[in-house]
């Protein structure tokens, strides 16, 4: 208690701009994920791109960030066997912070598209390994995390493979692209509506939802997703028939008139996954912040810490100036380096990441949402044959993620015995 009584204030500023930098780099590379197959396909300019992040991030991370959340990330460390040593729970969490964040850093100035929820575990899993006791790291939980480096790019990728050779086989590769356009992208619309309902409802709004006593079942999300898609169908059935085809951009490229009615498409998916996104990875940021700032308060380690608005706040800034300052860099790997995209092909790839979140929320797989995004980007490429693809690039992603859980737990150790050199 002696080091709080001393250095709380210190540690409390500290919790607070580590988060902010946590923040900023989820920006800068997780942001710029979700958005790069928009802007890579040319359904928004990069400044658009940026604006609609700005707002649905932000929206996200605010208002479904969260009343409480877990300390500790994915339940990867046992906080029964730190409940002896606030001083180094802190000293954990700030190391934490850092760490993760300057990994972001370094991969986003590389263009390289990392998961910020393996950036954080990495490094906490680092932390209390070596600083607290190896018994403390849940080591079955970290395996189903090596394990969603192969499932998430894996089912996006096969997702958005069959997607976009459906839309080849109604559409594109047909007599009157157009006209075929106009009779099943409906059907396409239904599910856009219905898989980014589910997303937002369970990784959205379930904090939302729950501060005001909704708790949903998987299948009552089914059904009003279902209905918000039969919504979404309608209303685009609408739209289209007000859309005419452009004889004259037609004769350049055939599907020009076709693509505009993807890209169309596209800022609807790009705005929901946004939102989606604020809210569930803000956690990575603003959990292990709040938990700091609960223990310098209460002198006590507790399992959940609840996020005043304020710390919310801090998050969704730092998510919003991280995409702005430097989220072109990751946004150009992912939307032009992998494989050439149009609004087809791009609306393929988010269509299957968010089908690949919501049969991982229904069967409570580990994912991540980055290995999602650049696995269903990969499966539209392959379906217009390996050659499509940039393996070069791709190589330099996977190693990227690989190296990532060690990266964030070395530079975390390093960072944890500094603090606890310096404080104690």
């Amino acid at each position: 208690m002696t080091l709080f009584a001393e250095y709380g204030q210190v540690l409390f500023v500290l919790a607070c701009v580590f988060g902010l930098f946590m923040a900023w780099g989820i920006g800068a590379n997780d942001v710029s994920n979700a958005m790069g197959t928009s802007v890579g396909s040319r359904a928004l300019t990069m400044k658009q791109a940026i604006v609609i992040a700005m707002v649905f991030e932000f929206a996200g991370a605010y208002l479904a960030g969260g009343e409480v959340t877990e300390t500790i990330r994915s339940g990867i460390v046992d906080v029964s066997v730190m409940t002896n040593h606030p001083d180094l729970f802190v000293f954990g969490m700030l190391s934490s912070l850092l760490a993760a964040g300057s990994w972001l850093l370094i991969a986003s100035i590389l263009g390289w598209p990392v998961s910020t929820t393996h950036s954080i575990v990495g490094a906490i899993i680092g932390f209390a390994a070596v600083g607290i006791s190896v018994d403390a790291v849940q080591w079955g939980q970290v395996w189903g995390i090596v394990g969603s480096w192969v499932t998430s790019p894996l089912v996006a990728g096969i997702l958005s493979f069959w997607i976009f050779r459906s839309v080849q086989y109604l559409i594109l590769d047909t007599e009157d692209p157009f006209a075929n356009a106009k009779r099943y992208i409906p059907f396409y619309m239904f599910a856009v509506g219905f898989f980014l309902s589910m997303v937002t409802i369970l990784k959205g709004l379930k904090y939302v939802l729950k501060e005001h006593q909704l708790d949903f079942s998987f299948m009552q999300s089914v059904m009003i997703a279902a209905l918000i898609g039969l919504i979404v169908a309608g209303i685009g059935t609408y739209l289209l028939s007000r859309i005419t085809q452009d004889a004259a951009a037609d004769k350049n490229n055939r599907f020009s008139s076709v693509e505009r009615v993807f890209g169309v498409l596209m800022i609807f998916t790009a705005c929901s996954m946004a939102f989606a996104h604020g809210s569930n990875d803000v956690a990575n940021a603003v959990g292990p912040m709040a938990a700091v700032i609960s223990v310098i308060q209460s002198g006590e380690v507790g399992a959940k810490a609840a996020v005043s608005p304020w710390i919310l706040l801090l998050g969704g800034v730092g998510i919003v100036v991280g995409l702005a300052t430097y989220g072109y860099k990751v946004m150009i790997t992912i939307g032009k380096k992998i494989t050439e995209l149009t609004p087809s092909r791009g609306f393929a790839a988010e269509m299957a990441a968010a089908a690949t979140v919501v049969i991982a929320s229904g069967i409570g797989l580990p994912i991540s949402t980055t290995h999602t995004l650049v696995g269903a980007v990969l499966g539209v490429g392959l379906a217009r044959g390996i050659g499509a693809l940039n393996l070069r690039v791709i190589g330099g992603i996977f190693a990227s993620w690989v190296i990532t859980l060690p990266a964030g737990a070395g530079l975390s150790i390093l960072f944890f015995f500094f603090f606890k050199g310096v404080f104690s």
